[in-house]
């Protein structure tokens, strides 16, 4: 029994803190996920020890990964996205070609195996979807254009992972087999004949809307559809995501779509507290320390390249520079998937325990640091412009004015020859 109340005192303890640390973040209007990191940073193996053992919360950490991506399936809306789909599927392969190409052309001067420059290429090329859409919402821009923009990028990449993981399972048994192009295939095809079936037609679900009306069984509609779809798709071989994910866009083309939503945001905000609290107690502060240099400017590195590359493919497809500044840096940070990628990694030995560290000390900093990131970017360039107006006021004021008095001379001047003119013509 008193093992079992201590027990239950260090999970009241844990929640606690992670509420603290999640108020505290959102008094500084960011995200309440980072506070979750935070509080896995300060309760783990390099705070206060007082959870050591993740593997204890990894099964609830995976349930919040699959509930995320459950709700953003149920959230999506399938004709906003289809209408910028040339510009999120591009956008993410330019992101992904981009990132795997520059890890690959690093691989030639420092060293790096194969594996582990596709590791990193993937693992940098995925954004974080639950950050991201917490600073939209901070900022007002979840469902402003270059918002809508964003969501279809995130989803597009959500949805890439799954042809990455069977990629590096294909590499761990030394070469891509004709099954593995099989099952990424049928994935793409399913996924696009399931948004055309919906787009024409909207589901009839009437189990699902008789359980939905319930207070105590609504949410356990919503659960069972998300982890048995994922199962189902872990049946066949496929990603367990994959699964969430379809059963959302599934439910979210339904009439019980804000139904299900209301019952599946609470579970899900506690498990996707859990899985940001399992984040951050992966990381190693012993390691960071001893390889400092190493780490911050891989960090420096990786939040700098993709800031350039995703402005760079958005202005190529035609975005202004606004949105696309605003889209890049919101899209710098290296994504929560990353952690799935490294995984996979480490399980086929394509990358090392300390590569794998490294790995989660940049992604978790990264995630920490996006918000910040964010804000600093949007307050530079609100600087840039606001001085540099007053730069060239102060530099050419005077031929400014000077140019300006020559052209309201000349308009004057033209203004009698125009009334003239026009009375001639009306006489």
């Amino acid at each position: 029994m008193e093992v079992h109340n201590t027990q239950l005192t260090a999970a009241a303890l844990v929640a606690l803190v992670a509420l603290l640390c999640g108020v505290v973040m959102t008094r500084f209007r960011q995200p309440a996920i980072v506070g979750y990191i935070l509080a896995g940073v300060v309760l783990g193996p390099g705070g206060f020890a007082l959870v050591s053992n993740r593997d204890a919360i990894g099964t609830l950490a995976e349930f919040g990964v699959l509930m995320l991506l459950f709700v953003i399936g149920v959230e999506l809306d399938l004709r906003r996205f289809v209408q910028g789909w040339r510009v999120a599927l591009f956008t993410t392969v330019i992101q992904i070609a981009g990132s795997v190409g520059t890890a690959l052309l690093l691989r030639q001067f420092l060293g790096w195996s194969f594996g582990l420059s596709m590791v990193l290429g993937f693992a940098v090329a995925v954004s974080s979807t639950a950050v991201v859409i917490k600073m939209l919402e901070s900022a007002g821009q979840l469902d402003k254009p270059v918002g809508r923009t964003i969501i279809g990028i995130l989803i597009a990449q959500d949805m890439a992972v799954v042809p990455m993981m069977l990629f590096l399972g294909g590499l761990e048994r030394k070469g891509i087999v004709p099954l593995d192009i099989i099952k990424v295939v049928f994935s793409v095809v399913f996924l696009v004949v399931l948004f055309w079936l919906l787009l024409r037609q909207k589901l009839r679900l009437p189990i699902t809307e008789r359980l939905a009306r319930s207070p105590e069984l609504g949410p356990l509609a919503a659960l069972a559809w998300c982890f048995g779809a994922a199962t189902l798709s872990g049946l066949m071989d496929l990603s367990p995501a994959y699964g969430a994910f379809l059963a959302g866009v599934m439910i979210g083309n339904s009439p019980q779509r804000e139904t299900v939503l209301r019952h599946a945001a609470p579970v899900q905000a506690v498990l996707l507290m859990v899985f940001f609290l399992s984040i951050g107690l992966l990381l190693d502060f012993t390691f960071i320390w001893k390889n400092l240099g190493h780490v911050l400017t891989l960090l420096l590195m990786v939040t700098l390249f993709k800031t350039i590359l995703n402005v760079a493919a958005l202005r190529l497809l035609g975005q202004d520079w606004r949105n696309a500044t605003f889209a890049g840096v919101a899209l710098a940070q290296v994504g929560e998937f990353s952690f799935l990628l490294a995984e996979v990694g480490k399980a086929g030995r394509l990358i090392t325990a300390t590569e794998t560290r490294l790995v989660v000390a940049v992604t978790v900093l990264s995630l920490v640091l996006s918000p910040f990131w964010l804000f600093t970017m949007r307050r530079l360039s609100h600087v840039a412009d606001t001085n540099l107006r007053g730069l060239l006021a102060a530099l050419y004021g005077r031929e400014a004015s000077a140019v300006v008095g020559v052209l309201a001379k000349s308009r004057r001047k033209m203004l009698p020859f125009h009334k003239s003119g026009d009375k001639d013509t009306d006489a």
